[in-house]
Parts: C-alpha cells; sequence; structure tokens
C-alpha cells in the first residue's frame, strides 16, 4: 500500500518521507490532514480515500469511497472536518469525517456546474461554497441551506481560483492567461478589475493575505507576484521553471514561496528580498547601442548600405539590440530570472557577483507533478504525480 521511506540526512534538500500508492488513475488532488499523520486522496479512479500512518510506519486506507464518476478537485476544512469533492459530471458531493477519520458520511450534493468542477473551495467565514467548472461558470453556494448564491460567466474556463476573507474578493485565473477579482455579496457579485500578464493559461493561484499578495503560476512556466495590497500595479516575475507551473503555496511564517511543475520541479523562492520589476521592451527601428537598422528597417540599410539585423532585447534595461551587442548572458535573481538570459554588454558589465546570487533552490521530486499541497504546521508537502504515486515530503531543510 505504502512504503515508509527511512531518509537519509542531507543538508538543505526536501526529505522524501513517505509514498503512497495503490491508485488505478491520477490522484487530482490529496491533502494532508493537520495534526495527524494523515492524508485525503481523490482520484480519477473514483475513489475517494482516507490514508492514516499505521505504527508500521506504513499509510493504509481507514476510508475507502467509490463514486459514480471520476473526482476532479477537493476542499478539506479540518475544524469542521467537512470534506467538499468537485466532481467530473459537474456536481459537488459533500461529506463530513468521524474524529478518528475512521469514517465518512455523505451531507449534501450540489448540483452545481454542466461540465467538470475544476476548483472547489469551501469558505468557513461565510459559509459559502465557491466553485468553477469548465463549463465557464464561477458559482457560490450557502453551505448552510444548499442553495445558490450566485453565478458569474468568465470568458474562459477557470483553473485557479483564491479568496480574501477580508474583503469578499474572488481571484479567478483561466486558461486565456487573465485573473479576474470580483467582489462577492451574498447575492450577486462585481467586477473589481481584470489583469494579464501570462502569455499561457493560469494554472495555479495563492493568495497571502497578511502582504496582500498573489501569485500566479502559467503553463508558460512564469509565476507572477501581483501587489493588490500596494494599489501600484507593481508585478513581479519570477522564472526559474522548464515546464508548466502545477502548484504554488506560501509559507508566510518563512517568507517563502514554494511552486512545482509538471517536469518533476520543486523551486522555493526567497520573498524576504526586495525584488524588481523587469522593464518593459522598448521598440526601436534599429539596435539602440551600436545603432545598426534592424532587418525591416529598409531605408536605413538602403542609405547605410548595410544588412538589417535581428531584433533582440536586453532582460535588465528593456533596450532593442542586435546580437552582436548582447552576446553575453547572466542570470539577475532580483528580477526574478534564476537562469542566464540574454543582457546588453553594458549592462553585463553592471551585474556583480552579488546581484547573481541566488534566491531560489531546486529541486527534483522525481514524478511528474499533477497537483501539491503544503500544510505549514508539520512542514510537509504533499505531491501527487503522473505516475499515480503521492510522496510526503519533509519541506524543514529549506522552508526555513
Amino acid at each position: 500500500m505504502a512504503a515508509e521511506i527511512q531518509p537519509q540526512p542531507q543538508a538543505r534538500k526536501p526529505c522524501l518521507l513517505s509514498k503512497i500508492e495503490a491508485f488505478q488513475d491520477v490522484v487530482s488532488s490529496a491533502v494532508i490532514i493537520p495534526k495527524e499523520d494523515g492524508v485525503i486522496s481523490v482520484s480519477e479512479d473514483r475513489t475517494i480515500r482516507v490514508w492514516l500512518k499505521r505504527d508500521s510506519g506504513q499509510y493504509w486506507p481507514s476510508v475507502h469511497h467509490t463514486m459514480s464518476s471520476p473526482s476532479s478537485c477537493m476542499s478539506f476544512n479540518p475544524e469542521t472536518r467537512r470534506l467538499s469533492v468537485g466532481m467530473d459530471t459537474g456536481s459537488i458531493c459533500e461529506f463530513i469525517l468521524s474524529e478518528d477519520y475512521n469514517k465518512m458520511t455523505p451531507a449534501r450534493t450540489y448540483q452545481a456546474h454542466q461540465g467538470r468542477v475544476t476548483v472547489v473551495l469551501f469558505v468557513l467565514e461565510m459559509e459559502w461554497l465557491l466553485s468553477t467548472s469548465q463549463d465557464k461558470n464561477f458559482t457560490w453556494h450557502c453551505s448552510e441551506s444548499g442553495q445558490q448564491l450566485g453565478t458569474y460567466r468568465t470568458a474562459a474556463w477557470v483553473s485557479g481560483l483564491q479568496f480574501d476573507v477580508e474583503t469578499r474578493h474572488a481571484f479567478v485565473g483561466d486558461q486565456s492567461g487573465q485573473v479576474t477579482i470580483l467582489k462577492l455579496e451574498q447575492d450577486n457579485c462585481s467586477l473589481v478589475t481584470t489583469f494579464k500578464g501570462h502569455t499561457g493559461n493560469v494554472t495555479a493561484l495563492c493568495w497571502d493575505p497578511a502582504q496582500r499578495v498573489l501569485f500566479s503560476g502559467s503553463s508558460d512556466h512564469s509565476i507572477i507576484m501581483w501587489d493588490i495590497g500596494g494599489r501600484k500595479g507593481t508585478a513581479i516575475e519570477l522564472q526559474g521553471h522548464n515546464d508548466r507551473i502545477q502548484g504554488l503555496c506560501y509559507a508566510s511564517h518563512t517568507r517563502q514561496l514554494i511552486s512545482c511543475s509538471s517536469d518533476g520541479g520543486i523551486v522555493i523562492w526567497n520573498m524576504d528580498v526586495t525584488r524588481q520589476e523587469t522593464p518593459e521592451w522598448l521598440d526601436s527601428d534599429s539596435c539602440q547601442k551600436c545603432e545598426q537598422p534592424f532587418f525591416w528597417n529598409f531605408k536605413q540599410m538602403w542609405d547605410s548600405k548595410k544588412i538589417g539585423l535581428r531584433q533582440h532585447h536586453c532582460r535588465k534595461c528593456g533596450q532593442a539590440v542586435c546580437g552582436k551587442c548582447s552576446s553575453k548572458r547572466s542570470t539577475i535573481p532580483l528580477m526574478g530570472f534564476e537562469f542566464e538570459v540574454r543582457v546588453c554588454d553594458s549592462c553585463h558589465e553592471s551585474i556583480t557577483d552579488e546581484d547573481r546570487a541566488p534566491t531560489a533552490t531546486f529541486h527534483d521530486s522525481k514524478h511528474s507533478i499533477v497537483y501539491m499541497h503544503y500544510e505549514p504546521t508539520t512542514g510537509n508537502l504533499l505531491t501527487s504525480g503522473t505516475d499515480k504515486v503521492i510522496k510526503l515530503w519533509d519541506m524543514t531543510p529549506v522552508v526555513s
């Protein structure tokens, strides 16, 4: 069922604690149960399982429930032990777990959507159940009465959802790459604003209510930190993944961001540093360093009797430059570039070794991640992969 891993002491690396296997299909969502050696999983194999760690060190299912269709997502509230499971059919099934996590009792079914539920989020303070679906509808229900309170039609189907209790703002990220902020009331909502910075679809959202910062991850491999509270429109890019972002979690006690990608990469970002916005790329018909014409600038090419060059941009200053004037590469961690990127020669000279000091650490989970969950009370991270395996990690060596 599940194997206990005997951890080898290594500094500054996540430590693999356990693997949970025996699934027939991919685990679409899972959570670590706080204050318990336990995990709740929902899977495309139509099962809902509660795994508890036994004296042998292995995880065994104390609850094994089979649904009528695949489970696509879930939300678990530890205080009420309320489990809300989004289904492939568009419905949301709610269960209450017993105190010892050995029994699961059906509570209610919401006929919420016409398509596969993509995100479900239970908000205890409001007694609301928020959900999104491939039917392009964002809805919220009263968790006490089961009645639908409101719905909002999105431009594309939603793949990321977060909620701020204090302001009643819902953050909705969709497949077009756009993030929409909605102000929710008891029976209606109003559009606050929309913003877009990704070239791919939004795949993950993470909200930090203390700093009032929203993180968005995308299929374009990038993460953007949106300073919502500062009201200045500041957006900081983080470039450290080579594949689609699959999950984001913020450890507020250490001011570190944990991100996972579908190639198995786990990156720990130090957000307790002063980061800089990347510059806007400037437009020019010729190199802003040597003034050589770019290949579409026919007039200057004719006048100077020179062949037009290809245009590039320096990632540090944003100037339009030719290849000869931007032959160097450098990391710029405070701008979010943890990998080497193109910079113009003058900017390369100005970047010091201190400027190149990394602000992130990189780790390999050795499976293609589809979902992640971080539990700050234990410092443990859960990853589920396309290999139908859940891995549990001790993150205290790197999140501290």
